[in-house]
């Protein structure tokens, strides 16, 4: 009943949002942010405000414009507001080309595929009798558009080859040589070196081939355990949010847990907190054309509770977060800071730089991307907040924070083994199974022991 609570709340910020966000009835809105939730290894971002690239963190804000790119051993993710992600395997690149609102408030994303492969697994969510968003991945001279639910691959092969693969769903491909369906389950191979001489039916057919299978890549078992990430724990204690505004309830339901506490309704709160921590106390800034400054959070659960609602000190408790409205605006510039109910008297709420465009870090500053060979094992400490924790990397971390709570003291834990940036494709086909976060490996508490720190990513930016 209190998951549902917040369902209502965030469908009506949806209503507010896309009615505040929309300049006229007949102009689309460019005021989209989207986020990018996961970072592994090398990860650069062009925010589009005139430096290049930089070294990405996640919760970093995606705006219309930015480029994002991957390195030999990097990964990305970007998730959109209903939910839908876009993950980069290594050695790629993609620009945001288009990221509006249209003038029934309609999500409009466009995505260019400069280079390497992507993963898409998109379910646009719909608002009454309103289609969901609008989805399209470009590359080359083709284009894939998505309107309804569907989970695909496209591999861009620098030769002048391109490969889709749809695991769910079906897309609608367009290309000079003409406009083709690809099914659940079935694949297609594009020449692109023959997009130009496709004037008959016979040179279309060479341009564009469907296969009833599709072969395995070797970044197809970390995107199926991103995906069994988010359809376990978006789940997770019945929230049944719908709302196109809910990106990031996975986050909060791995790392935290919700409660009723009296005066302050229900409210969330991260694990492994003391009586010191403060929600403000470890991130940056960042700097967006058009919006200045931005807050961004160090902790990977630390997008919604900085873009919605309140973050509240309730006595006994300490602090939590309020569910409520979407409330970044202020003037001109957006800061990502929500509102502060019943601070303690010490409390510092972090202001932004009034100059320059380098990205200012506070406290332990952004977490450092883990790479995917991390230790084992995992040192956890008292008031980290979860801090440097990758998403998903501890089995039952509920369990350990009931430990913590129990003996305020480090807890040393198992972590769940990387997936490699390099594996063997296994022919044609769905691609076998691997361990998840729904079973395999056993990932849960090890043995207790004299904490080591140097077991634990380190918590400082480099």
């Amino acid at each position: 009943m209190a998951m549902a609570k917040i369902g209502k709340m965030l469908a009506t910020l949806a209503v507010l949002a896309a009615a505040f966000l929309v300049v006229s009835a007949s102009a689309e809105s460019k005021a989209r942010i989207v986020r990018l939730s996961q970072v592994q290894g090398t990860v650069q971002i062009d925010r589009a405000a005139g430096d290049g690239f930089d070294k990405a963190f996640i919760n970093l804000p995606v705006i219309e414009g930015s480029k994002l790119k991957t390195g030999k051993d990097g990964r990305a993710e970007v998730e959109f507001e209903d939910g839908s992600a876009l993950r980069l395997a290594p050695d790629s690149e993609v620009d945001f080309t288009r990221l509006a609102l249209g003038d029934d408030g309609q999500k409009l994303s466009a995505v260019q595929l400069v280079s390497g492969t992507v993963y898409a697994n998109l379910h646009p969510k719909k608002s009454g009798n309103k289609t969901g968003g609008q989805f399209q991945l470009n590359f080359a001279n083709e284009s894939i558009s998505v309107a309804e639910a569907a989970h695909f691959r496209v591999e861009l092969d620098g030769a002048g080859k391109a490969t889709v693969a749809v695991f769910k769903g079906k897309l609608s491909a367009t290309a000079p040589s003409g406009r083709f369906e690809v099914a659940e389950k079935h694949s297609a191979t594009i020449d692109l070196t023959k997009d130009d001489l496709a004037k008959n039916d016979s040179a279309r057919k060479d341009a564009f081939v469907i296969a009833k299978n599709y072969e395995a890549e070797p970044s197809d078992a970390w995107d199926r355990q991103q995906t069994d990430y988010h359809d376990r724990y978006a789940s997770t204690g019945g929230s049944g949010i719908s709302s196109p505004y809910g990106y990031g309830m996975s986050d909060l339901n791995y790392y935290g847990s919700f409660m009723n506490v009296a005066g302050y309704g229900n409210v969330w709160q991260p694990y492994f907190i003391g009586a010191d921590w403060s929600p403000f106390q470890d991130g940056g800034w960042a700097f967006y054309p058009g919006a200045g400054y931005m807050w961004v959070s160090g902790y990977p659960w630390g997008w919604m509770p900085y873009n919605y609602g309140n973050w509240a000190f309730a006595p006994g408790f300490g602090w939590v977060w309020q569910p409520g409205y979407y409330n970044p605006w202020y003037g001109n510039s957006w800061y990502g800071i929500p509102q502060v109910v019943n601070p303690p008297v010490r409390t510092k709420v972090p202001t932004p730089p009034v100059r320059g465009h380098q990205t200012v870090m506070v406290g332990l500053g952004l977490a450092t991307n883990p790479a995917t060979g991390a230790p084992h094992r995992l040192t956890i400490n008292p008031g980290s907040a979860g801090f440097g924790v990758p998403r998903g990397s501890v089995r039952h971390l509920d369990r350990v924070a009931k430990t913590m709570e129990r003996t305020s003291r480090p807890v040393v834990v198992a972590t769940a083994p990387p997936v490699p940036t390099t594996a063997t494709p296994t022919g044609f086909g769905t691609s076998p199974s691997s361990p998840s976060m729904r079973g395999g490996t056993s990932t849960g508490m090890a043995p207790m022991g004299a904490p080591h720190r140097s077991s634990a990513p380190s918590p400082r930016p480099h």
